[in-house]
């Protein structure tokens, strides 16, 4: 008796995992969140540098002493925009090689519907914040760019969260609680930027890492 209900509970469990498996992206590797944190603090470093200027003894006045700088060649807008776009692609690049490598460790495929319909939640979210943030760009709100980038992106992470692990939804909500705080701190969205894009992708890259990669 006891044999039958164990085998019958491994037999649900097998098809329980893969309904699990056709339904959400599960190769997501928590390595990619910890070097995409890693990149952001790196891009966020080389700001502070630019800027000449520490957390510390930031003031909450970072982008108007921005306008003012012009270092290594280059003026503030051409800075950022270079600074953003090399964290961005390191970011992804990171993200692709970690996720492709646990696939293919699994045997599982990187490429298929599920992974575009993870990628499209993904990036509908993005795309709006992206031009949100122009349009804030181009009125002068240059200081509320930085929450609004977190709370998108954390907007991204929830709506994508169904097609991937579920802790990433928590990621989601973590991000947007930080994006709003962030509003009520007008100045400090650098190093805001630092605790969403950084910190929070190393530590919950790590958590995931332990949870699903280390210990299988």
């Amino acid at each position: 008796m006891t044999q039958n209900y164990n085998s019958h509970l491994e037999t649900l469990n097998e098809i329980r995992s893969l309904m699990e498996r056709s339904s959400r992206f599960i190769s997501l590797s928590g390595l990619s969140g910890v070097a995409a944190g890693l990149w952001a603090l790196m891009g966020a470093a080389a700001a502070y540098l630019y800027l000449g200027i520490s957390p510390l003894d930031n003031k909450g006045l970072y982008y108007y002493q921005a306008v003012q700088v012009e270092k290594w060649g280059l003026d503030y807008l051409s800075f950022f925009l270079l600074d953003a776009g090399l964290v961005l692609i390191l970011a992804l690049s990171s993200g692709i090689f970690f996720t492709t490598r646990k696939a293919r460790q699994k045997g599982q495929r990187i490429w298929g519907p599920l992974t575009q319909r993870l990628l499209l939640n993904l990036a509908l979210p993005l795309l709006a914040g992206g031009i949100f943030c122009l349009g804030l760009a181009y009125h002068g709100l240059m200081g509320l760019i930085a929450p609004a980038t977190l709370v998108f992106y954390g907007l991204a992470l929830i709506n994508a969260s169904k097609y991937t692990l579920h802790d990433i939804r928590f990621l989601g909500i973590t991000e947007v609680a930080v994006g709003l705080a962030a509003l009520f701190l007008p100045g400090y969205g650098l190093e805001f930027w630092c605790i969403g894009f950084g910190l929070l992708h190393i530590l919950y890259g790590t958590i995931l890492y332990f949870k699903y990669e280390r210990t299988a």
